[in-house]
């Protein structure tokens, strides 16, 4: 019998699900950023070694806002814009 290949990925409520597809999306436990899994500041976090241990994935952006992420500035500056927008305007 081959065991097939799961992958753990946050759901729209932040609960983990298995899924037979791999997230398309990493995110940050702690600061609730998500991103694109070439991300160059989540890249930069993992080779020192202090991400790794708060890394979560997700199937969709839409999943990800579900959970309560933001996208990423550095890597979605259109979703961030559009995010600190609607989401988070500031009171000038």
């Amino acid at each position: 019998m081959s065991a097939e290949k799961r992958w753990g990925l946050l759901d729209a409520h932040g609960n983990t699900c298995l899924s037979e597809q791999p997230g398309t999306l990493g995110g940050h436990r702690q600061t609730r950023i998500y991103g694109r899994l070439d991300c160059p500041a989540a890249l930069r976090a993992i080779a020192r070694g202090g991400y790794v241990r708060q890394r979560v994935f997700f199937a969709d952006e839409a999943s990800a806002r579900s959970a309560g992420y933001r996208p990423c500035a550095r890597c979605l500056p259109l979703a961030y814009a559009t995010w600190r927008t609607l989401d988070h305007p500031t009171n000038l």
